[in-house]
């Protein structure tokens, strides 16, 4: 089903609140306004998180237009993009993992939220898309990418050979994952040291034979390198492999030197996405120009 044709907002309250980790915290939503909601059923499936402003007990919910939201009609600086980590249908509940960066609007929410507050939350969309017949995936991730990584592996079907890499600020943020992965931890990175995600993938000798796929997920200009190295020099095809930057870091200085461009190369950038190229060859353009501009 297209998100066109499932989009919906819901008015979701907090059930429970639980720490997985020192920089993850659980948030279970449930409440009658999340009748209706569908999973994608893939692990990697995202939406919309929309709080409420300072003050104020309800989030403005935005509306949906032609299928899709209408950003226009929410304060977009109280709205953010989260991973699903869990979807319990009989009883009605949506589990996020919150990663509790040092700043930013929503992570102050997460940090204080408590059973009855309330969040608006949409439909749900996801990303993971692998061939047919796959037998074996590689999965890269950092603290941030670990929940949808976490539930990647629990979907994952039984036969098929998971390689794991992910990198968390020190071991005590390790979590436990499904059994039948190879995993490997990795300490640092995640925006208070350099990461060693690219150098572990480029280390790690690929499966040979049968049908692979390569899912990575973390801090947006640390996968630059890995998405050149899986494009270019390992050759691989759009459909055998995903890259998703998930955040920024220092994302509120990268956004006000963003708005400051002139309107002109706003529009140069926006425009890449509204042509009908292959997404890998847009998503390498657009990083290109953002390094060009210093962002």
């Amino acid at each position: 089903m297209s998100e066109a044709a499932t989009m919906q907002v819901f008015r979701a309250q907090v059930v429970r609140v639980t720490d997985v980790s020192p920089s993850l915290r659980r948030i279970v939503f449930g409440g009658e306004g999340l009748a209706g909601f569908r999973s994608t059923g893939v692990g990697d499936e995202y939406l919309r998180i929309m709080v409420p402003a300072a003050g104020k007990s309800e989030p403005v919910l935005p509306k949906v237009v032609d299928g899709a939201l209408d950003y226009g009609s929410t304060d977009l600086g109280l709205l953010r993009t989260y991973t699903v980590r869990d979807v319990d249908p009989r009883a009605g509940e949506v589990s996020i993992d919150f990663v509790l960066h040092a700043h930013g609007v929503v992570t102050g929410w997460a940090r204080v939220a408590a059973p009855g507050d309330v969040v608006g939350m949409n439909s749900p969309t996801s990303l993971y898309s692998p061939p047919e017949g796959l037998t074996w995936q590689i999965l890269l991730a950092d603290d941030a990418g670990l929940p949808a990584l976490a539930r990647l592996l629990e979907l994952t079907p039984a036969g098929v050979r998971s390689r794991v890499i992910v990198e968390v600020p020190d071991e005590s943020h390790r979590i436990p994952l499904a059994g039948g992965a190879d995993v490997t931890w990795l300490s640092g990175g995640n925006g208070a040291t350099a990461s060693h995600l690219e150098e572990a993938l480029r280390s790690l000798p690929r499966p040979s034979g049968g049908v692979g796929y390569t899912w990575v997920a973390g801090e947006s200009r640390t996968l630059r390198g890995i998405r050149r190295h899986l494009r270019h020099e390992l050759g691989l095809a759009a459909t055998q492999y995903k890259v998703v930057g998930y955040w920024t870091d220092h994302a509120e200085e990268w956004r006000a030197r963003y708005e400051a461009l002139d309107d002109a190369t706003r529009r140069s950038l926006d425009a890449l996405w509204a042509s009908d190229r292959d997404e890998a060859e847009i998503e390498e353009e657009y990083d290109r120009r953002l390094v060009e501009l210093g962002l």
